[in-house]
């Protein structure tokens, strides 16, 4: 590793205990010692330590009543990481797993996420400690004006646009808009991404994220002859980046053989992905619901990377760290070629560097996972203009956007003469180099 990654590295572990931020770091850095050869001259201007440092971190309380009228509190957050490229994007997350360390990773990643969109969008994210899975919808909706009632002085259609991630759907961002619109007295649809179509909602959002994974490995698989049609396929996780990561799987000519929840998986050789979709939209119901109608079908408790099912292709669509290197070796010996993230960051970095070690084409999260929030901005865009687009048209946009990115991708592999298959190396030094021009054009200091 070049020596002033390491520097850099060495002194942000040993100066924080965030685990998930540092792993986050470690790998862009790790991947952009060829830039750094060429130009020495970004360690005199502390471009990594500029780099690593959100720009601006907000931390509130935010009290709100039960149904039992027992005031709760819970800590809300805002991470502003950079804002080089255009106004703060990035998702709110509501979840018990929230924390500084977790949000800072996904703040830093989506910053090189939105980068590779080639949208002019800086990066963010926030959320708070919240667990919606136990609220009563009256719960929720109290939450979510106290969360809105700190959070609208910190983002603006020009300064800070978040949108949806897990535990924000399009319910939830509905009532943080509604007060946001209370508090401002203006119809600012541009503030929050992933609303309703009914007030400036794009079509396509729910779609977007698997729908973009869909489309990169179709690229990327062209791109090296290989034939998805027919290939076997399992996926993990079963919100929207799931469901609709199969359901352009399947028109792609993928077989997708299993699938997760939070509880375990469900195998079968031809999965009913509308019985799955009505399963976990409608009923919000485990997964051994199916064998109800398909008692043939297997369901087995625990993770879908323990079980022994052959796939050539692997999805992971849940959550951060679920793949570990004995996990990543099981999969390989079961066939995987082609490993393609629509969670942030899935596979650990063992994970990671066997794939590279053994030549295997793995998509990182922040290019294969990036069709959320291109169509985030595509949303955006359409409420700048006072108009939306069909879902046709959004999906071609996205479809563009998403070869756009492969195209970015093949041409760093080129121009850096890295392997073939890595894809990983490429994303970092493609996004890296494009927000470091960016801070370097405009004198950030």
């Amino acid at each position: 590793m070049n020596d002033y990654c390491l520097k850099v590295i060495n002194k942000l572990k040993a100066n924080s205990d965030e685990p998930e931020f540092i792993q986050a770091v470690s790998e862009v850095l790790s991947s952009v010692e060829k830039v750094l050869d060429r130009h020495p001259e970004y360690e005199a201007m502390s471009i990594l330590e500029r780099l690593i440092e959100p720009e601006r971190v907000v931390m509130f309380k935010v009290p709100w009543k039960d149904d039992q009228a027992k005031v709760q509190v819970n800590r809300g957050y805002r991470i502003q990481f950079n804002g080089a490229l255009g106004p703060y994007k990035g998702g709110l997350r509501f979840s018990p797993t929230v924390n500084l360390s977790v949000l800072k990773f996904l703040a830093f990643e989506q910053t090189f996420k939105n980068a590779l969109t080639g949208l002019p969008i800086g990066g963010a994210k926030g959320g708070a400690d919240f667990d919606p899975k136990d609220k009563s919808p009256e719960e929720i909706q109290r939450f979510c004006v106290s969360f809105m009632t700190e959070l609208y002085r910190h983002i603006g259609i020009n300064t800070d646009v978040p949108a949806g991630d897990m535990g924000v759907s399009s319910k939830e961002i509905g009532y943080l808009y509604g007060q946001y619109r209370r508090i401002k007295g203006t119809f600012e649809a541009g503030v929050l991404t992933g609303k309703d179509v009914n007030y400036g909602g794009s079509f396509a959002r729910k779609e977007a994220t698997g729908y973009g994974l869909i489309y990169l490995c179709k690229a990327v698989a062209a791109a090296h002859n290989l034939d998805l049609k027919g290939k076997t396929a399992i996926i993990s996780g079963s919100g929207n980046v799931a469901l609709y990561t199969f359901e352009k799987a399947r028109q792609l000519g993928l077989k997708v053989v299993a699938i997760s929840d939070s509880q375990g998986y469900l195998v079968a050789d031809d999965l009913d992905l509308d019985m799955i979709k009505d399963i976990k939209e409608n009923r919000k119901a485990s997964l051994k619901e199916y064998l109800k109608k398909y008692p043939l079908a297997r369901y087995e408790n625990g993770s879908i990377y323990d079980g022994e099912i052959k796939a050539e292709v692997v999805l992971p669509c849940a959550k951060e760290n679920e793949i570990d290197k004995k996990r990543a070796e099981r999969l390989l010996e079961n066939g995987a070629i082609l490993i393609a993230e629509g969670a942030n960051m899935p596979n650990d970095e063992e994970a990671v560097s066997l794939y590279k070690e053994k030549g295997v084409l793995f998509l990182p999260g922040k290019a294969a996972n990036a069709g959320g929030v291109a169509t985030s901005a595509l949303e955006m865009t359409q409420n700048s203009m006072r108009l939306q687009w069909s879902f046709k048209e959004v999906e071609d946009r996205l479809e563009g956007i998403m070869n756009n990115i492969h195209a970015q991708l093949l041409a760093t592999i080129k121009y850096y003469d890295l392997p073939a298959y890595d894809y990983c190396e490429a994303a970092n030094i493609t996004a890296f180099e494009k927000v470091v021009k960016a801070m370097i054009a405009q004198g950030d200091y």
